[in-house]
């Protein structure tokens, strides 16, 4: 199983970026999902979270207002609707879900690779 994300790149402070992130391979369930990212020198924080059924979301305080995470459950796809960016949130953005490949297997985490995002003064 595989997280891709897209959608990042560079954008003047204030504009919008959408970044998505499709889980491709065999899966037995996805459940809560969420989105991730760490600027340089700093910890992997949470950005935003999603559960299973899209019903109750969760979003750190520097992302309020201004951040929307959905999911799109048929396509298996995560998306990050990110307005009003700062240059602040310049940081490589990652997608996590818990995943279970197989009736008798465990949910685990898996991530993508990243995608940078770069918010310009």
């Amino acid at each position: 199983v595989q997280l891709v994300e897209s959608g990042g790149g560079l954008v003047q402070a204030g504009n919008s970026l959408t970044l998505s992130c499709a889980i491709s391979g065999i899966t037995v369930s996805i459940g809560a999902m969420g989105w991730y990212r760490q600027a340089p020198g700093k910890q992997r924080e949470l950005v935003a979270t999603i559960t299973g059924g899209g019903g109750r979301l969760n979003y750190a305080d520097s992302v309020k207002g201004r951040f929307t995470i959905s999911r799109d459950n048929g396509k298996r796809t995560m998306y990050l609707q990110m307005n009003g960016l700062k240059p602040e949130d310049t940081a490589v953005y990652f997608c996590n879900a818990e995943i279970r490949l197989s009736l008798l297997g465990a949910t685990r985490n898996y991530w993508g690779q990243g995608t940078q995002v770069t918010v310009s003064s």
